[in-house]
């Protein structure tokens, strides 16, 4: 197999060892340079041409975010951010500039805690294996059957007879590249319309409250970290909180969020599966579950008790998903009823519902 090439970029020599040590404990790995900033970094990308790099985001000179600009339009490398809890606001910029994914930096500088990321950077690292090579589009028959449904769709003038129903709830799940996916989903509602939205982020602690805050400045739709006992409610978007786990029931007639310790089944967290079968049973026909770009199979088991209560099921397409892993897998299930581009993910939700 041929090995991951990876610059590390940081301030700090003694993160900097310590992460080429943990990176270099992956057989698939090999650290070929590191950099003190980011003006260093350049230098080192364009005269090593790395795989990967690891990203700092405050160091001298030239910062992290000046360098994600720079790499976004001038090379196509991935970066993973690593970055203390304290600058949750910072790493959602970052995640916007371009950065795959982000691992959480203790804030202590002891070797004991910043070894405590060594399991979350190894496997981040590790997904850049399943991103797709060059990120071009590709247009499958797929793509091209569901924009012709929505060409004729349009075309018809005939809701009522496209349309089995409308829809109470959308339940979003997603992990790498998410952030930014969820951010153009949000801002893409032109209006309010008479669903909620719910959704889990693979995230861990300390994130989601940041996350929920910066989704709610460019959106109509009132959005926040869910907290035990928020009711669901039309025009409101509940996100999962970092570490647990968000499940419906209902309390006197209305549908209420339970934030829960995850099992130890559980291998994502926040858990897009329990989220969706949660939500299957309380909504039935009137939920339209959609998966977005992410690593692994998070979601599969869900779209399927979606499927069989009646709802409705949106898949991200692999010409816009970072990472084609739970897209893949939910259209592996059979029960993907439409696989769309990011772009069009909240108009699919709007056409399928019957809104206006």
């Amino acid at each position: 197999m041929k090995k991951i090439r990876i610059v590390v970029v940081d301030d700090s020599a003694f993160s900097r060892r310590t992460i080429t040590r943990m990176l270099e404990g992956i057989d698939s790995v090999e650290v070929v340079g590191y950099a003190i900033n980011g003006e260093e970094g350049i230098q080192k990308v364009i005269a090593l041409k790395p795989d990967l790099v690891t990203l700092d985001l405050e160091m001298p000179k030239m910062d992290g975010f000046t360098l994600l600009r720079i790499l976004k339009t001038r090379f196509s490398i991935p970066v993973i951010v690593i970055s203390a809890l304290s600058g949750a606001d910072k790493v959602f910029r970052a995640l916007e500039l371009g950065a795959l994914d982000f691992v959480t930096k203790p804030s202590s500088s002891a070797s004991i805690d910043l070894l405590s990321i060594k399991d979350d950077l190894q496997k981040k690292v590790l997904q850049v294996l399943a991103l797709k090579p060059g990120g071009s589009a590709r247009v499958t028959s797929e793509n091209m059957f569901t924009e012709r449904r929505s060409v004729e769709i349009l075309r018809a003038g005939n809701l009522g007879s496209v349309f089995r129903h409308a829809i109470d709830l959308v339940a979003i799940g997603s992990s790498t590249g998410g952030p930014p996916a969820l951010q153009q989903i949000f801002s893409a509602f032109k209006h309010t319309y008479p669903f909620a939205i719910v959704v889990s982020q693979h995230m861990p602690a300390g994130f989601t409250k940041a996350f929920a805050d910066r989704l709610n400045r460019t959106s109509l739709f009132d959005i926040k970290e869910a907290e035990d006992g928020d009711l669901v409610l039309p025009g409101s978007a509940l996100i999962a909180p970092g570490g647990k786990n968000m499940i419906f029931e209902v309390c006197s007639g209305q549908v209420t969020a339970r934030i829960v310790a995850p099992a130890e089944s559980d291998r994502y967290i926040p858990s897009v599966d329990a989220m969706l079968q949660s939500c299957a049973g309380i909504y039935q026909k009137r939920v339209t579950a959609v998966i977005l770009t992410g690593m692994g199979n998070d979601g599969s088991k869900g779209v399927k008790i979606i499927k069989e209560n009646g709802g409705y099921v949106i898949a991200e397409s692999e010409e816009t998903a970072i990472v084609y892993g739970m897209p893949r897998e939910a259209v592996a299930t059979g029960v993907v009823d439409s696989s769309v581009p990011l772009d069009r993910v909240a108009s699919e939700i709007i056409l399928q519902g019957g809104f206006s």
